[in-house]
């Protein structure tokens, strides 16, 4: 066999439902939208609507968020339909290798660990610093040395906070789904409640003037807001890695990754509304918009719970995206691209191996790197699974081996490309420094794949078996 069919070798859909059957099935709908909302809403929520309203959107920042949602549903379709017609493990890693090879299958799966593992260290560190200002309230003050990444220079060593939640996560997880989501459903609860506290305090002192001019940077910049708004959207892709777990997957999952969607859309547009009512747009270019907002009218109380909603976004964000590299890198493991113990799963139907390997890295990464200038590298991975998974809808079409009796694209096939076209358009809106550091990480994936994971794929040994 030549190096290119090698490469281009396609999963079988048979072995990979056949292997994933192990996995306990005890995720319904509301879990899966539980996952999604987990990790679409998180301190964004409290953000975004007011930096980008001051400054490139004014009060149009409403209709960019429902732009950006609407490109982003043109994904989430191809994804619903995917994980409809296979739901197994590893998400788009596994869709590719299916319908593209195991090359482009690679290339996904490798772009997936780049924006699930290095966003939930990102975010780590973003949890660390809320937590470290909630203690501060109590008059508690951590050390430095304790309190930051490895810098000798200002003598801190560690982030030990990020360490220890991203290690509570990862030993909860271990536990079982069903205790994980019992944990992970509260916590959304009571981040939904604590937005719903902000928008239900906060629209009694709504002033319309202050949505006039709605639209003062034109249509130019409701464009360019959602645009930047658009990433305030990333995570619900998480969802479909969840398949395996999932009861009837045909229905539930679609629900899940559209229903995340929606309420996500729901929420944001209610935020930024109620927002730019309160606060002239101008004056909303400041960390934190909505605290200032509240602190603005002397709601001191109020601002201090949206701290909490702050951290208990994050917390869930985390708990997604944990959850998701796991899932992706026990995928891979069991494909054999990567060593096998990491596809192993243990006795209680869970694949630990791959969590403890996901927990470390992570741990590492939030505990002792400086992250700021690497975070944009999660949009960039994220966008390219999109754009893979967007395409991958017409081959799918075309394979009579794969039934799918759930969801389907609508407008079959403008609607994959354009979704596809749109991917394409933000990823040239990324900065230079993202595409370098983006293309060393790909290098660093390709030298794997031809030393290592050719060598000791499946498909390599089933073939030649």
């Amino acid at each position: 066999m030549s190096l290119w069919q090698k490469i281009m070798q396609k999963a079988d859909v048979k072995q990979y439902l056949q292997e994933d059957i192990k996995f306990q099935k005890s995720l319904r709908a509301k879990d899966l939208m539980a996952l999604g909302i987990g990790a679409v809403i998180g301190t964004g929520i409290f953000i975004l609507p007011g930096t980008v309203a001051a400054t490139v959107s004014g009060p149009g920042v409403i209709l960019s968020f429902l732009i950006a949602a609407i490109v982003c549903a043109t994904a989430a379709m191809c994804y619903a339909e995917f994980a409809s017609a296979l739901p197994v493990a590893g998400s788009a890693y596994s869709y590719g290798n299916i319908v593209f090879g195991q090359l482009i299958g690679w290339i996904i799966g490798w772009a997936l660990i780049l924006e699930y593992m290095l966003a939930v260290a990102t975010v780590s560190v973003g949890f660390s610093a809320y937590f470290s200002a909630f203690l501060q309230g109590f008059g508690i003050k951590l050390p430095q040395a304790i309190s930051g990444p490895l810098n000798l220079q200002q003598h801190t060593y560690i982030n030990l906070v990020a360490v220890i939640v991203v290690l509570l996560i990862s030993a909860m997880l271990s536990r079982g789904m069903q205790t994980s989501m019992k944990i992970n459903d509260w916590m959304v609860i009571i981040k939904i409640a604590i937005i719903a506290i902000f928008i239900a305090v906060g629209i009694f002192y709504v002033k319309p003037k202050n949505w006039s001019p709605f639209l003062p940077f034109g249509t130019s910049g409701v464009l360019t807001g959602a645009s930047t708004v658009f990433f305030a959207y990333l995570g619900f892709d998480a969802v479909s890695s969840s398949a395996p777990e999932v009861k009837n997957p045909q229905r539930n999952l679609p629900i899940g990754i559209i229903g995340t969607l929606i309420i996500a859309t729901i929420l944001y547009m209610a935020v930024a509304t109620v927002l730019t009512g309160m606060i002239p747009y101008t004056k909303l270019n400041v960390a934190d918009p909505v605290a200032f907002a509240l602190q603005f009218f002397h709601l001191n109380t109020v601002a201090g719970i949206i701290s909490l909603g702050a951290m208990a976004g994050m917390f869930t964000m985390m708990v997604t995206m944990i959850y998701s590299s796991s899932r992706l890198v026990y995928a891979i493991g069991r494909d054999g691209l990567l060593p096998q113990f990491l596809g192993h799963i243990n006795q209680k139907h869970l694949p630990n191996n791959s969590l403890i390997v996901v927990t470390i890295i992570i741990a590492i990464m939030g505990g002792f790197i400086n992250l700021n200038q690497l975070a944009e590298l999660v949009n960039i991975g994220t966008l390219i699974a999109f754009a893979f998974v967007s395409l991958g809808v017409l081959p799918l079409r075309q394979r009579h081996d794969i039934q799918n009796d759930g969801f389907k694209v609508p407008l079959y096939p403008v609607l994959p490309i354009i979704s596809l076209l749109l991917c394409l358009y933000l990823m040239t809106q990324l900065k230079q420094i993202t595409w370098i550091a983006s293309a060393i990480w790909f290098l660093i994936g390709i030298v794997i794949y031809l030393t290592y994971s050719i060598r000791h794929s499946n498909l390599n040994h089933s073939n030649n078996n």
